[in-house]
């Protein structure tokens, strides 16, 4: 009878492995010839995306100034309640009050979306760019999928700033914008909602606060206005970026019956919101064209998954959305605010 070798306990060995070269993440590109978005997903299971957000913050700056907006996918999210600590831990702090369209608090920072008829499209805009204070970072997170469209296009606003044309993109930096709002009872949202007050001291000194000048009409009505940049400086990549919210306040955007119908009824210095040069010119409406033409070559769209949570650069990156099959559930954080200097009226 024969005997196997016995093998040599010597040939045993423990490796060892770089636990610090280990990365629980990885990345990729939506499409590999457009860095926005940049997509990060779980390379591990059980990965603590809130966790490992607040870990690695620096990373995803250096990310979002490169990409202007992340995707992250995969990581397991169900509902609004997972998305906010999230959010906190990108962001580090999240904006509680909304000073523009009213929206409904879904769990503690987190919001609905902007409130718009779902077979509606709306516009590109960077949030809140049409005021003196505004997030630097806004995330996204999804609830429930459309049942058909609803896509949320965005666009590197580096982009449009290089290929608009250059007397445009001079006439916008030198002039910047000025953007109008007209309240009046029953029509767009109230002056009281807007401001959070009834107290018309309370508003006016709001208004001097901001840089606004403001305009009493009547009883209930109220027209304010606020300069702001149309192009400005990065603070971190220093690069220029289109940062406002030319479409969403420009009467020519509009559908032409509902463009129509309003200037029927109204002067352009009465309409609910409007956008003029700083110095109170008209912005033509072959500008405007322009605009829209290089957004949407610009455009990256992408299918949301139930758990995806998107950060985007507000300064860096615009977003719109698209019209919708219901149900479909997106909710906000807004984070990192950011405080500019009053733009003096121009004359």
């Amino acid at each position: 009878m024969s005997t196997l070798p016995k093998k040599s306990m010597g040939t045993i060995r423990r490796q060892a492995v770089d636990l610090a070269s280990f990365n629980p993440v990885r990345e990729s590109l939506l499409q590999s010839d457009q860095p926005l978005p940049l997509i990060i997903e779980p390379a591990a299971e059980q990965v603590d995306l809130a966790d490992w957000a607040r870990n690695n913050r620096e990373f995803i700056e250096t990310k979002l100034a490169q990409h202007g907006g992340i995707l992250f996918r995969g990581f397991n999210l169900k509902n609004a309640s997972d998305f906010e600590p999230v959010a906190s831990s990108i962001c580090g702090e999240l904006y509680s009050e909304y000073g523009d369209l009213p929206r409904e608090d879904v769990a503690g920072k987190v919001y609905t979306s902007t409130p718009y008829p779902e077979d509606k499209r709306i516009l590109y805009h960077c949030e809140s760019s049409h005021m003196s204070s505004w997030p630097g970072k806004i995330n996204f997170f999804c609830v429930t999928v459309a049942k058909e469209g609803g896509a949320t296009p965005i666009v590197d606003c580096r982009k449009v700033v290089e290929q608009l044309d250059p007397v445009v993109r001079d006439k916008f930096e030198r002039l910047g914008l000025r953007y109008t709002r007209n309240f009046s009872a029953g029509l767009d949202v109230s002056w009281q909602r807007f401001f959070g007050t009834e107290d018309r001291q309370l508003v006016e000194d709001s208004c001097k606060k901001a840089g606004m000048t403001f305009e009493w009409h009547g009883q209930d009505d109220l027209r304010v206005s606020q300069n702001c940049q149309a192009i400005l400086t990065h603070p971190r990549t220093g690069e220029k970026t289109f940062f406002n919210q030319v479409q969403l306040h420009h009467v020519h955007c509009l559908e032409p019956e509902v463009r129509q119908s309003l200037l029927s009824i109204f002067k352009r210095e009465d309409l609910p919101r409007h956008v003029y040069y700083g110095d109170g010119s008209p912005i033509e409406d072959e500008v405007m064209d322009q605009i829209g033409e290089i957004y949407e070559r610009n455009a990256v769209r992408f299918q949301w998954r139930q758990g995806d949570l998107v950060c985007l650069d507000n300064m860096l990156v615009a977003h719109a959305r698209d019209s919708y099959v219901p149900p479909r559930k997106i909710v906000v954080a807004l984070g990192d605010m950011i405080h500019s200097q009053p733009q003096p009226l121009a004359v």
